[in-house]
């Protein structure tokens, strides 16, 4: 009862009651899950605000994972919002205040020593862990560095797997790398729980994850190294350093890239232009930023351009203005995507080019939003993209609310109901003209649930871009007529159904690229027998899955 992966409550029957020396610990009454899924739905309904509704959920989670997975799995779509982005910024803020109990592993750079003991505490072999989510929480969701708080980003993302693909929960660890955090708050506050130094970098904070690398693939060889919410400059570099000796994955570069992507491919459906002709601004070159144009540069080069080529075709812009060779304060990967500087010659007098110059002189036919700037697409960039290209592809992803680049009512307005549309935030359908548009939220829940569980039934050696392609074809495949009568993207409604198309498409990919280790004569079963309900089996074999 103690442990939330067997614990079941009422549900115990009156044998096990009898068995497990349970006799008089619980309530007479015996109850199916069911019943009690309808219960604490009841109960989580009751709560004042959806961040009452996360600690509730946590809670239950803290109590019994059969229940709190059907009441996610039940309610996915309801409850996206409320166990991970964006509630969870709102609960990883007050998580040293808030703590209850700890879930995952927490190392810290202080004690590198300690991480392979860490994770052998958990008492796992090396066939039973299918999943490791890592953060070391520097740039959580748009609300930047909350140091050891952000291992919480791990727990939702982990929760999201399991109820969107059906990765066993007792197979998956999550897991935060304490290095420190620049937050002043949390360094000033008494009660917080993580290491109370300025972030460690350099030689030092790369042996650190180096370390976790090579423990954690060891002692797990068939595991997904998931990474999430690292900085800028280390998430890139990590994922270019080691993307090719380990199984791993970035959600915020490649995931984000690939639902972008799909949300591109089923756009390029309607307007009939091929990827080797599309001319692409992105606003905001951070981690997701640039992750979205390598994606959309792949593309163009499937499409038949040189890497040359496709490169010049995407122009980004950053708090500096268009990211130019000249610049002295470019990233490193920014810098590939740098323009000439002679070539900007003649577009402005003196000055950092801005959104609306770039797109002046571009015309670019799509335009990506991840700056987080609230309001940067405004009516003159929109109006003077849309004098150029007949169905302007604009993408305002980033997100919350107050963060967006544009709301799509407006984008449409402006266009006269041209512009194609795909946010990072869910928003209403927009009626216009007497056409009624249904806007696709580009959630990244779309496409890494599945890619994972591709990756873990296939026993992928790595995550190649032919794999990420395969997804985003996925998932773009499951849009029916896009364009004016339906959104770009499909609804979250059916996730675990779309996971499972994604993770067959991954898994022909991964074997078409000869990185797939297991041998699977019929991939389609393989799937379904790996996806894991949430159900109550035999007592004994709800610890680390039986399923397999």
């Amino acid at each position: 009862m103690s442990d939330p992966l067997t614990n079941r409550g009422t549900a115990f029957t009156a044998e096990e009651r009898q068995r497990l020396g349970l006799v008089g610990r619980l309530p007479d009454a015996v109850l199916t899950l069911e019943q009690q899924a309808r219960r604490a739905y009841e109960q989580l309904c009751r709560q004042p605000d959806d961040l009452a509704k996360n600690v509730y959920m946590e809670q239950l989670h803290d109590r019994n994972e059969v229940l709190y997975y059907r009441l996610l799995t039940d309610h996915l779509s309801e409850m996206l919002s409320i166990v991970y982005d964006p509630t969870v910024g709102e609960a990883i803020k007050k998580y040293s205040h808030e703590y209850r109990r700890p879930r995952g592993v927490y190392l810290s750079i202080d004690r590198p020593e300690d991480v392979r003991p860490s994770f052998e505490a958990l008492g796992l072999g090396p066939e039973e862990v299918d999943l490791l989510v890592v953060t070391d929480a520097e740039e959580i969701l748009g609300i930047g560095d909350w140091g050891v708080n952000g291992v919480q980003i791990s727990v939702g993302k982990l929760a999201v797997y399991t109820a969107a693909a059906g990765l066993h929960p007792g197979r998956c660890i999550p897991v935060v790398l304490d290095v420190g955090t620049d937050n002043e708050n949390l360094l000033n506050d008494a009660l917080y729980l993580g290491a109370r130094h300025s972030r460690v970098r350099g030689a030092r904070y790369d042996e650190f994850v180096r370390t976790y690398l090579e423990t954690a693939s060891s002692l797990y060889p068939n595991a997904l190294l998931h990474f999430e919410d690292f900085g800028p400059g280390n998430a890139r570099r990590i994922l270019e350093t080691y993307g090719q000796n380990y199984r791993m994955f970035n959600d915020d570069m490649q995931g984000t890239g690939t639902i972008t992507l799909a949300a591109a491919i089923s756009a390029l459906k309607v307007t009939k232009v091929p990827f080797r002709d599309q001319r692409v601004v992105v606003f905001g070159a951070g981690t997701a930023g640039v992750g979205i144009a390598d994606q959309l540069r792949e593309s163009m080069i499937l499409d038949g351009l040189d890497e040359e080529e496709a490169a010049r075709r995407v122009w980004l812009v950053d708090r500096q203005g268009l990211l130019l060779d000249s610049m002295k304060d470019l990233r490193d990967y920014q810098q590939g995507y740098a323009r000439p500087a002679s070539e900007v010659n003649g577009w402005v007098t003196g000055g950092p080019i801005d959104l609306l110059t770039t797109v002046k002189n571009v015309q670019p036919t799509i335009l990506v939003g991840t700056s987080t700037a609230r309001g940067a697409f405004t009516r003159d960039v929109v109006a003077e993209m849309a004098r150029h290209v007949d169905r302007p592809v604009i993408f305002p992803l980033s997100n919350p609310t107050e963060r967006i680049e544009a709301m799509p009512a407006d984008l449409l307005a402006w266009t006269d109901g041209r512009a194609l549309c795909v946010t990072g935030i869910p928003v209403d359908p927009v009626e216009l003209n007497g056409v009624r548009h249904v806007i696709g939220q580009g959630n990244n829940a779309l496409v890494y649930p599945g890619l994972g569980l591709g990756v873990v039934v296939s026993q992928a050696k790595r995550v190649t871009p032919r794999m990420l392609r395969a997804a985003a074809e996925a998932v773009a495949g499951q849009v029916h007529q896009p364009g004016e009568e339906g959104p770009l993207l499909p609804p979250v409604e059916n996730l675990r159904a779309s996971s499972a198309t994604i993770a067959l498409a991954v898994i022909q990919a991964a074997v078409e690229d000869k990185v797939a280790a297991a041998k699977l004569d019929d991939p389609v079963q393989a799937v379904r027998d790996a996806m894991w309900e949430p159900v109550y089996g035999p007592v004994a074999d709800d610890r680390h899955g039986a399923h397999r």
